[in-house]
């Protein structure tokens, strides 16, 4: 139940058949010299309308901003702060509560650690004003990675490397424009730094040389079946007092 799709008429019905909400978060991130900014947003977007597709469950439409630090001067990021970030998840949460929705998942397809933190800090918040409110946060690109690592080629493949590139290839192969030499980052250990492109200059983690739009497919079928798994034991699960 796509949400952007659905009349009023149509919601109210849904809400008979589901109490689930995935809520996705994107970003829009440079993702090296071929991918386009709005990756993160379409990979996790397009996996929940496939995911909806299998089951009643509720897709919220996506926010496509997030907190990007080591992107952050690199050409086309948009990044918000940690507490935008997780006041807007918070809001949106909060509404669609309103609305009748209880069981929560806020979906993630932007790995960043202080964006998804962002995430986790809202998610607890709610849990506890909330006895009635389920509430889980999933880091999409973990899941995808973890579902699918006997097909990966690429030992720390990450930010638009080889999973990223081929489920592009795969969802909208007219975005992906030629490739990018496989990089990783080199920011020293503990150490802050202001100009963060001289230490990732192409914003490539990972090998997009090794993609396919073959592999793009069979990665989002995986994260698919791998999120419907994840439903039926999110909406059985009971906590333990």
């Amino acid at each position: 139940m796509i949400m952007t799709d659905m009349t009023m008429t149509e919601f109210t019905a849904g809400l008979e058949k589901s109490r689930t909400v995935f809520i996705p978060f994107g970003s829009t991130e440079e993702h090296g010299f071929h991918l386009p900014l709005d990756t993160d947003t379409i990979q996790v977007y397009e996996v929940l309308k496939m995911t909806a597709a299998k089951m009643p469950v509720f897709v919220a439409p996506p926010v496509h901003y997030g907190v990007c630090r080591s992107t952050s001067d690199h050409p086309g990021t948009i990044g918000i702060r940690s507490t935008t970030l997780r006041a807007l998840a918070r809001d949106v949460v909060e509404s669609l509560y309103r609305q009748g929705l209880r069981h929560f998942i806020l979906i993630s397809g932007h790995a960043g650690r202080t964006h998804m933190n962002a995430l986790l800090e809202a998610g607890e918040e709610l849990l506890q004003e909330y006895g009635d409110l389920k509430m889980a946060i999933i880091c999409e690109y973990e899941l995808a990675r973890e579902a699918s690592r006997e097909l990966v080629e690429t030992a720390d493949d990450s930010h638009a490397g080889e999973i990223e590139t081929s489920r592009l290839l795969y969802l909208y192969p007219q975005l992906v424009k030629g490739t990018s030499p496989e990089e990783y980052p080199e920011f020293p250990r503990y150490i802050l730094v202001r100009h963060k492109q001289a230490y990732w200059r192409h914003g490539v983690w990972g090998d997009p040389g090794k993609a396919s739009r073959e592999k793009g497919e069979r990665y989002c079928q995986l994260t698919v079946d791998a999120l419907v798994e994840f439903i039926q034991q999110f909406e059985s699960f009971t906590e333990q007092s």
